[in-house]
């Protein structure tokens, strides 16, 4: 297992309740910057990912948040469902008329072989128990479904940057320091992975942008929404900050 090892690994229900703790607080703040800029651009290549796997098929998303994706792939599947650990969040999504309940995604709240399509972005990388929280995804999905599993990758400028600016704010009284954080390379997620778990592949989003700000810039805001959008599937995607990992459960 990688992590980042600054961060403290809190263990069992310690991390379940800092976890629950810190996306309510987060809830507030959440969509504050989450209808323009880089945060659209990273909304719309992920939605783009998981679209051709979505349609007409039925999905989970874990840790679906205040359903922002959700409530865009959900219209395409054949039935959508998520959970999150935050009833703050739940709440927010619930308002949105989207499917959702409060679970954990180590110990998800759903029967086996439930599900085509098991997604998940900027989750588990706050995830200590990531052995756990893969078989789990593993488990709900069917034989022959897939995965698509974003991590946090320290190959990249994502990582560069976040280590020379430091946590950011995310309410008026916490910051990112407070939660738990893993950065897992590409060469070291095939190894966490469930022996029932086949790696098809990877789709790298943030890939060129050297700081979220450069998004505001109009002219050079847009260059660079393009270019992303034309490396995710690169050798460059490698690269990403964020790692989205494209599974299949084979047995």
């Amino acid at each position: 297992m990688s992590s980042d090892k600054r961060s403290q690994r809190p263990a069992g229900d310690a991390s379940q309740a800092q976890a629950k703790t810190y996306y309510d607080d987060f809830s507030g703040w959440y969509e504050r910057e989450r209808s323009r800029g880089y945060h659209v651009m990273l909304d719309d290549i992920e939605v783009a990912v998981a679209e051709p796997f979505a349609r007409g098929k039925d999905i989970l998303e874990m840790g679906c948040g205040t359903g922002l994706i959700m409530r865009r792939l959900a219209p395409l599947a054949r039935s959508a469902k998520g959970v999150d650990i935050s009833p703050g969040m739940i709440e927010l999504a619930k308002e949105r008329g989207l499917d959702v309940q409060l679970g954990s995604v180590t110990e998800l709240p759903f029967e086996d072989q439930s599900f085509d399509l098991v997604y998940s972005f900027k989750v588990l990388a706050h995830i200590p128990d990531i052995g756990v929280a893969l078989s789990e995804a593993a488990r709900v999905t069917r034989p022959g479904g897939h995965m698509l599993l974003e991590f946090y990758n320290p190959l990249s400028l994502r990582y560069a940057a976040k280590r020379i600016a430091g946590p950011q704010r995310i309410s008026e009284t916490r910051t990112e320091a407070d939660m738990y954080t893993r950065w897992d390379s590409p060469f070291v997620i095939p190894k966490l992975l469930p022996p029932n778990v086949q790696l098809e592949g990877f789709r790298g989003v943030r890939v060129l942008t050297p700081a979220a700000f450069v998004h505001r810039v109009p002219v050079v805001g847009a260059a660079l929404r393009r270019a992303e959008s034309l490396v995710v599937d690169s050798p460059l995607r490698y690269f990403g900050g964020f790692l989205i990992a494209v599974l299949k459960r084979v047995d």
